[in-house]
């Protein structure tokens, strides 16, 4: 009867086995158990990687052998992978070595990181290639898996470059999957830079964003058409202006506001150029009359007539001799060329490269109703320079005196959120409009007291890229800033809020660890011989009392 009941159970037994391992196939959940929740991911990522309907490939160059730290990277960066490709199957990825392919890699623009290896107390040198590839469909994208941001030391690069590995997969996943749905204009005729200073700066966006020149000269002719025109834009930039806006195209700028649209606006009130500066030693720093005042007025943000100068600062490279026939050169701190540090964790300026700013004027904040957050902000050892003012390169044989940079932080860019009101509530109209607004709503705006933040060099005819010095090679933030700015006030999807993400790493201290490593060793050796002949010992004695009794 026992058996009969066993041969009933036992196929049963069975049959539930398989039923379980169909349903686990079928239905899954991950649970993360992480302090900080590091492999939660944000619903901005899910819906990115649930919009995939094609196969995707991802190839990372992680594999084979590189120092024990940044096998941190490679876990951290197959462990998010996996969480993607268990959202949706379509993603297939893989880890190459990159040993045999470098030559590949970078004339696809994937340079090598030197890093710099400590064991045993020896310091060494390692190349690694910390990149992946995206693949879909007949598009590619490259993604960086390590931060180039300046950071206080190579645990600090790790943290954040694992930190943004969520923001820059998810970010490449939205740009490689979609279409470009955004027009931004970029208004001209008033001045602005000429196409050849923008263009290191429009390439990298135009991977994301249509653009397009817009001219406000028909202003004058048919207003009510460029209004409309405009309107048709989700974005303008305004960079650099150097002639004075009429109170027409004002209007349709603020109307064009009033209607929703975004604008970034680089602005600079004073003209300082280090061109006259080169040619003739001296410089005539003078106002510009942009009559532009009143309208960011209104918007909350006084731009003010004068040159900041602060000692934190780049440099700038002049003739200093000559050897033989030869012409030597010589770098020189130069404080009309500030560097701009981020100091908050906003996802547009945190964990950047310095941003670079040249002869900027400060600005004020003023009290509307409109939430203002500072991104960009100078050091506290500043000194305001009045305007009109001469400009000479013999400043830099002068000592600068510290106590004369007393003048503290200077605020040098504006993010403004809110509801915007009409400049021209009160105000005659310069033109009747259809489509005339009092009143925004939930709009935002940028504005940038320096129009040179997006100007590149240009060296022989071409231009150079935007975020390195041509002369020293030292990176610079400026374009990944500006490219944060335009996808955060055009941003429907949130993943630029990723770029905020902290995760609590902790690293080993390998000072500590190589002076205490012949302790470890005999400790971890002796340590469980200990045990077991305790064990031994209790258990002898024990069963001896046993039997003895």
């Amino acid at each position: 009867m026992k058996s009969k009941k066993l041969y009933i159970k036992i196929p049963l037994l069975l049959l539930g086995l398989v039923i379980l391992n169909l349903l686990s196939n079928t239905y899954s959940k991950r649970i993360d158990l992480t302090k900080d929740s590091r492999y939660t991911l944000s619903e901005e990522t899910i819906q990115t990687v649930k919009n995939i309907e094609d196969p995707i490939a991802v190839k990372v160059y992680l594999q084979g052998n590189f120092p024990a730290e940044f096998k941190r990277i490679q876990i951290e960066t197959n462990q998010f992978l996996e969480e993607l490709s268990a959202i949706n199957d379509n993603i297939h990825f893989r880890f190459v070595d990159p040993l045999n392919l470098s030559d590949e890699l970078i004339k696809k623009g994937l340079q090598p990181s030197r890093l710099t290896v400590q064991e045993d107390g020896q310091m060494s040198e390692a190349i690694i290639f910390p990149w992946a590839t995206i693949i879909y469909k007949d598009k590619e994208v490259n993604v960086p898996l390590l931060t180039n941001s300046i950071a206080s030391s190579q645990e600090q690069q790790l943290q954040r470059s694992i930190e943004s590995l969520e923001y820059q997969f998810a970010s490449a996943f939205h740009k490689i999957t979609s279409n470009k749905d955004k027009k931004i204009a970029i208004l001209k005729g008033n001045g602005e830079l000429d196409d050849i200073k923008l263009f290191s700066f429009l390439k990298k966006l135009g991977e994301y964003y249509k653009l397009a020149e817009f001219t406000l000269d028909s202003v004058s002719s048919n207003p009510q058409k460029t209004l409309k025109d405009l309107s048709a834009y989700d974005l303008s930039i305004i960079a650099k202006p150097s002639e004075r806006f009429t109170e027409e195209e004002k209007f349709t700028i603020d109307q064009y506001i009033m209607n929703g649209g975004k604008t970034l606006w680089l602005v600079d009130n004073v003209y300082a150029e280090l061109d006259s500066l080169m040619l003739n030693g001296s410089s005539l720093a003078f106002n510009r009359d942009l009559n532009l005042t009143d309208l960011l007025f209104n918007y909350g943000v006084r731009i003010n007539y004068n040159v900041t100068k602060d000692l934190n600062s780049s440099s700038i490279r002049l003739a200093s001799g000559n050897v033989g026939n030869q012409t030597q050169y010589k770098d020189f701190l130069w404080h009309y060329y500030p560097l701009i540090r981020s100091n908050n964790d906003h996802p547009i300026s945190s964990n950047l490269d310095p941003i670079l700013l040249k002869f900027p004027s400060n600005m004020d904040t003023l009290q509307n109703g409109i939430t203002k957050t500072v991104l960009l902000q100078s050091s506290s050892d500043t000194k305001l320079i009045g305007t009109p003012a001469n400009i000479s390169l013999n400043e830099l044989a002068i000592k600068a005196k510290k106590e004369e940079f007393n003048s503290g932080n200077q605020i040098f860019g504006v993010l403004l959120e809110g509801d915007f009101k009409s400049a021209y509530s009160t105000r005659v109209k310069p033109f009747e409009s259809d489509t005339y607004d009092q009143m925004s709503k939930n709009n935002k705006m940028i504005i940038i007291s320096d129009g040179d933040i997006i100007a590149n060099e240009v060296f022989r005819g071409e231009p150079l890229p935007l975020d390195q010095d041509k002369w020293t090679g030292q990176p610079f933030g400026n374009g990944s800033f500006l490219l944060n700015s335009v996808h955060y006030l055009l941003d429907d999807s949130g993943i630029l809020q990723l770029r905020s993400k902290r995760l609590q790493i902790q690293f080993l201290d390998k000072e500590r660890a190589f002076q205490e490593k012949v302790f470890w060793q005999v400790f971890n050796l002796i340590l469980p011989l200990l045990i077991l002949t305790s064990f031994g010992i209790v258990f002898y004695y024990t069963r001896k009392r046993k039997y003895s009794s």
